[in-house]
C-alpha cells in the first residue's frame, strides 16, 4: 500500500505517470508496505499467461527474493526509477523515505534493488550509473544499507500512517533496531540470485 499523501500524476512524455507527494513526507517515513491485497505470481504462473499479460507483469511488477513477481494493487506500481531515489526498500517488506520528500515531488525507487530480469539503460540523471543491472543489489547494498540505517533513526519520530499494515513482529524488530538492540537486516536480503 502506498502512502496516503500521494497521488498518480503525469510526469512527462518520456517518463509517463508517476507517484507524487501531496504533502511533505519526512525522512524515515514508511512510504510503501506490501500488504495482503498485493498479488504474487510464480515464474511458472507468468509463463502460462498470455503475451499481453506477460508484458504487463514485466512493466508493473518487481521480483522478491524468491523470484516471484509482486503486482501492487494500488498506485505503488507507478513509482518510477531514479539513480537518486528518495525511497529505498528494506528487508521487511516496506520502503522508507531516505530523505525529506517535498509536496509536489515525485517518489522514486532505484530499480536496481527490484531484481529486474534484464539490464536496461535508464534516463540520464548525470550520475555515474547509467544502466540498471539484475545484480545491482550485490554491488550497491552497502551504500543502500547506510542510507537505510540513517533513515531508521527517524522512524519512531515521524507520523507513520502505514504503521497498521506492519506486523507486530516487524514493529518489535524495528523498535529493537532503533534502540541499538538488534542489527538492521541488509537490503541484500531482498536479492534474488536466480537459483
Amino acid at each position: 500500500m502506498m502512502h496516503p499523501d500521494t497521488e498518480v500524476r503525469f510526469i512527462s512524455e518520456e517518463i509517463g505517470y508517476g507517484v507524487v507527494a501531496l504533502k511533505h513526507i519526512p525522512k524515515g517515513t514508511i512510504t510503501w508496505v506490501q500488504d495482503e491485497l498485493d498479488q504474487i505470481y510464480s515464474p511458472q504462473q507468468v509463463e502460462r499467461m498470455s503475451e499481453v499479460a506477460q508484458k504487463m507483469i514485466d512493466k508493473y511488477t518487481f521480483r522478491n527474493n524468491k523470484g516471484n513477481f509482486v503486482l501492487c494493487w494500488d498506485t505503488a506500481k507507478y513509482v518510477n526509477h531514479s539513480f537518486r531515489s528518495n525511497c529505498l526498500t528494506t528487508a521487511y517488506d516496506f520502503e522508507l523515505a531516505i530523505r525529506d520528500i517535498q509536496a509536489g515531488e515525485e517518489l522514486t525507487d532505484d530499480y536496481g534493488y527490484l531484481n529486474v530480469t534484464e539490464a536496461f539503460e535508464a534516463k540520464n540523471e548525470d550520475t555515474e550509473r547509467k544502466v540498471v543491472y539484475p545484480d545491482d543489489l550485490e554491488n550497491f547494498h552497502q551504500q543502500w544499507d547506510e542510507q537505510l540505517q540513517q533513515a531508521f533513526t527517524f522512524i519512531n519520530n515521524v507520523a507513520q500512517p502505514l504503521k497498521p499494515f506492519i506486523s507486530v513482529e516487524v514493529g518489535q524488530e524495528i523498535n529493537m533496531i532503533v534502540k541499538g538492540q538488534k542489527e538492521m537486516k541488509s537490503i541484500l536480503h531482498c536479492y534474488y540470485d536466480g537459483d
